[in-house]
């Protein structure tokens, strides 16, 4: 089982997490303010944080950004906040998943599980190819995780990349949602929304939009391909 930090200054919904997850068998720690859980990151070893962005002393956001300097131990933002471009941003800024208040608890240990495979498929050494990939002027290198168009490299956040290199590796085929969200999110089941905003993203980055595509092509109700600009 894993070892939780709740991050949360409502001491119901910090009460109901810490139950929940108890009983799930996982060894969870609490605090209410976002320098206590800096300090507890910092000293603790941890699998995930669930973090509330309504925190008293710091904006959860603001939180988020110092816990990803010292930290890649996974985050789960729990919000009651459902405004899209915070949601971006947050995940942009290092966030590997989101829920929106109020969520059940079966919801909760499904992301969970979905963000601790990830974390110990990483650490248990799992590795990329080592080829780089082409396809029109895109160069993704997936063992040093880098990415270039027309030899100008891209600032893609992590799930960014490994959306581009999963569908990269694939080109010029519809790949399903729901594989896209297993392969890339580590998740059986999710929110389309996941997927739309870092295609939103990606293609600013790439310069294209979904209605002047180059890259990727979105087929509505089937999935989404990459391949070269005609």
């Amino acid at each position: 089982m894993a070892r939780v930090l709740v991050v949360e200054d409502d001491q119901f919904v910090r009460s109901a997490l810490i139950r929940h997850l108890t009983e799930a068998a996982h060894t969870v720690r609490s605090v209410g303010t976002a320098l206590e859980a800096l300090r507890e990151v910092a000293h603790v070893g941890f699998d995930v944080v669930i973090l509330d962005l309504g925190l008293p002393d710091l904006d959860g956001g603001e939180a988020l950004k110092m816990l990803r300097g010292i930290t890649d131990v996974p985050v789960i933002i729990a919000t009651a906040r459902d405004d899209e471009a915070e949601i971006v941003r947050l995940l942009n800024d290092g966030a590997d998943d989101y829920l929106t208040k109020p969520f059940s608890v079966e919801h909760l240990s499904a992301r969970m599980s979905a963000v601790l495979r990830r974390s110990r498929a990483t650490a248990a050494g799992a590795k990329p190819p080592s080829r780089v990939i082409r396809v029109g002027g895109l160069s993704i290198d997936p063992l040093r995780r880098q990415a270039e168009l027309d030899g100008t490299a891209l600032d893609l956040t992590r799930r960014e990349f490994d959306l581009l290199a999963f569908l990269a590796g694939r080109p010029g085929e519809v790949v399903p949602r729901r594989e896209l969200l297993a392969e890339v999110w580590q998740q059986s089941y999710g929110d389309d929304q996941t997927i739309d905003v870092h295609l939103s993203w990606l293609r600013r980055k790439l310069g294209e939009t979904a209605a002047r595509p180059r890259y990727l092509h979105t087929l509505r109700g089937v999935g989404v391909k990459l391949e070269p600009p005609q």
